[in-house]
């Protein structure tokens, strides 16, 4: 079980690196106005994007197997899938946004992007909290 923890653990960090590191991809696509270096940026988004979809589906099948083998947990694990489920529908928000700037809309200012940024920050500190702390 220790083995699919550590696997757990890993896709989740390897998943989050994705989530930190797209809305800040977008953060540039927003502040170019050249060309070029926008379909650089939307390629390495697009790229970042589609590595980042198997890592989310191993994170949350290997919690999913930590879930079902140790049981509910209690309250902590219930509001960390409050946690989780609004990490899924950030991830699926930045799909979203990527498919949006690939048609070329102006989605958001490089202002809201950098805030936007924040969430996943946020999300994580409170998913390790409740893990660490387990305070229901």
């Amino acid at each position: 079980m220790l083995i699919v923890k550590v696997l757990h653990i890993v896709m989740v960090t390897s998943w989050f690196a994705g989530l930190f590191y797209l809305p800040r991809i977008f953060v540039n696509i927003a502040l170019t106005d050249e060309a070029v270096v926008r379909e650089v940026l939307l390629r390495m988004a697009r790229k970042l994007y589609r590595f980042m979809v198997p890592l989310a589906i191993l994170a949350l099948s290997f919690g999913l197997w930590l879930w079902l083998v140790d049981g509910l947990g209690g309250g902590w694990l219930h509001a960390k899938l409050v946690v989780v489920a609004l990490l899924v529908a950030y991830h699926l928000v930045c799909g979203q946004l990527l498919r949006r700037m690939e048609r070329g809309e102006t989605v958001h200012s490089h202002v809201w992007f950098r805030w936007f940024n924040e969430i996943p920050v946020l999300l994580l500190l409170a998913a390790v909290a409740l893990v660490v702390l387990k305070p229901f």
